[in-house]
């Protein structure tokens, strides 16, 4: 009894680490490499997958959407960034995610949304949510820097204040400069503020 007692210490022990997000994310760790989505509907009618930015030697993305008014307060400085990649010596892309299914996030809300702000950047359409998991994204918005191998090199939130004329720290902007500069990112994870995404729950009943 002892021994087999002692083994499942150790084998929690191993487990331990294994099972750690981050410090604020609850499922991914800097250094974490989350899967290629695929096959996202865009508010431009088409089809997007990790191979329209694979080119690119970082991607932001950002999981966001219309009825947060977190999301809401960050839409042009998420503009703004995706101007910046549209340069023709861009090494980065942004792409926009939306994972929540209530009918204000719903895909044609979102095409109304992304016509009336002027979007330039690929808003899409998680319905599943299973890509918002596979990042462990909880909140709307909340930043992820991808690096060409899909590999986590920041997440958290754009910068410190909601109200962009109280910004003292640009979290990702500083993050992104170093990364395409070839240093580390000087803060790697920060807290996301933001609403919750809507997760639906499984229901087993239902299926």
């Amino acid at each position: 009894m002892h021994c087999g007692r002692l083994a499942g210490v150790v084998w929690l022990a191993l487990l331990g680490p294994l099972a750690l997000g981050g410090t604020f994310n609850p499922d991914r760790a800097i250094g974490d490499i989350v899967p290629a989505w695929q096959d996202l509907p865009g508010v431009d009618g088409k089809r997007h997958g990790w191979d329209a930015v694979a080119d690119r030697e970082f991607v932001v993305v950002v999981f966001t959407c219309n009825s947060c008014p977190y999301a809401v307060d960050y839409e042009d400085r998420v503009e703004a960034l995706a101007r910046q990649a549209a340069a023709a010596d861009s090494r980065f892309a942004v792409v926009a995610i939306n994972s929540n299914r209530i009918p204000d996030d719903a895909l044609p809300a979102m095409r109304a949304r992304s016509l009336q702000k002027g979007f330039s950047f690929p808003y899409l359409f998680d319905e599943s949510q299973s890509v918002a998991r596979s990042f462990g994204a909880v909140r709307t918005p909340e930043f992820f820097i991808l690096d060409r191998d899909r590999r986590i090199v920041y997440m958290g939130a754009m910068d410190d204040n909601a109200d962009p004329g109280r910004v003292t720290k640009t979290y990702l902007a500083d993050a992104l400069a170093a990364l395409q500069d070839g240093r580390p990112a000087p803060v790697t994870e920060t807290a996301p503020v933001g609403c919750m995404i809507r997760f639906v729950r499984n229901n087993t009943r239902n299926r």
